[in-house]
């Protein structure tokens, strides 16, 4: 049977014992160990803000972003509406009612979201592939294409979701004739029950937007990953990235996380490797994930751009439910 690797491959993820997990469990390294100043309550409503449905129901040209909570986020360009990592329901895990509770609401409802053209999905964990938000956009009359990693075709096939693009590393779909995604690598690895550990790939998008006279615009999400080379070889081969939604959360135990999810420091790392213009602040105060506070990752961002002398402008905080327009440089 067929498993898929790291561009490393001697970083191999996934393979838990059941035991180790169940103890992490227990021992507390899937909760954060202090809540956030004023609250989860508080938290949620100085981090969120009511969605501009209006605004939403525009197809602007030029990009904009909205962020859903954790990696979920709607880009907005060349007149299409594009869907990422989607995951609108109160926990993260089996049927939307089991897993990681969702402290801060989500913004809006699946039924709530403007028309989707396309759906981006990283890869099949739960905080990222959510079967109950699919379920019920197709049940509100959506027809999306599904852009999704080698492997995971027939898990939307069997859920009444036929229009489904599989992708290797490297591998560029059009979207349009304006518009081109391509599936880039990232260090990570793939699960959903116990029996499929990585036998379906994992990796970002890269959004490439060719307006008439101007230069490439590239948006680039670089899905769950671990601090690797993965992201030099992607500046090298696809180019400088304009705008970048940068994971900065989930990264404590760092002795557990760190092959897997990039911590605010390594997060800023990646961001100069692939020379980003601007960045927005995912995976991050949304899901009880991993150790750290929900109001953690905005410090520990902070403090690792003062350390490289970069302005803390560079990268977006945005609020639950906000939308901006992203700047072209």
């Amino acid at each position: 049977m067929n498993r898929f690797q790291n561009s490393d491959p001697s970083v191999v993820l996934g393979r838990f014992p059941w035991y180790e997990m169940v103890w992490r469990s227990l021992r507390g390294d899937f909760r954060p160990t202090a809540d956030p100043q004023g609250g989860y309550e508080g938290f949620a409503r100085e981090w969120s803000v009511p969605v501009d449905r209006l605004r939403l129901a525009a197809r602007p040209t030029e990009p904009v972003i909205t962020w859903l909570g954790h990696v979920a986020m709607l880009l907005q360009v060349a007149g299409l509406n594009i869907l990422l990592d989607p995951v609108l329901a109160p926990f993260a895990g089996p049927l939307g009612r089991f897993g990681a509770p969702r402290r801060v609401p989500a913004p809006l409802a699946p039924e709530d979201l403007p028309p989707i053209d396309c759906v981006l999905i990283s890869h099949n964990h739960y905080d990222h592939l959510c079967s109950a938000t699919l379920r019920r956009l197709r049940e509100a009359g959506q027809t999306p294409r599904y852009l999704v990693p080698r492997g995971l075709g027939p898990w939307f096939r069997a859920r009444g979701m036929a229009k489904v693009s599989e992708m290797d590393w490297w591998d560029v779909i059009e979207i349009s004739p304006a518009l081109r995604v391509h599936f880039t690598p990232a260090q990570h690895w793939s699960r959903r029950t116990p029996w499929d550990t990585n036998l379906s790939g994992w990796g970002g998008f890269l959004v490439e937007w060719s307006a008439p006279g101007q230069s490439p615009w590239r948006f680039l999400f670089p899905g769950d990953t671990g601090y690797s080379g993965d992201f030099q070889r992607i500046r090298e081969r696809l180019g400088a990235v304009d705008f970048l939604a940068l994971p900065i959360g989930a990264y404590l135990p760092r002795a557990f996380m760190k092959p897997m999810h990039v911590s605010p420091a390594d997060a800023v790392q990646l961001m100069q490797d692939l020379d980003a213009k601007q960045a927005m602040g995912v995976h991050w105060g949304t899901f009880l994930l991993t150790q750290e506070a929900f109001d953690q990752p905005p410090r520990d961002l902070a403090l690792a751009l003062r350390e490289r002398g970069l302005d803390a402008a560079c990268v977006w905080l945005l609020r639950h439910g906000e939308t901006r327009d992203i700047p072209r440089f």
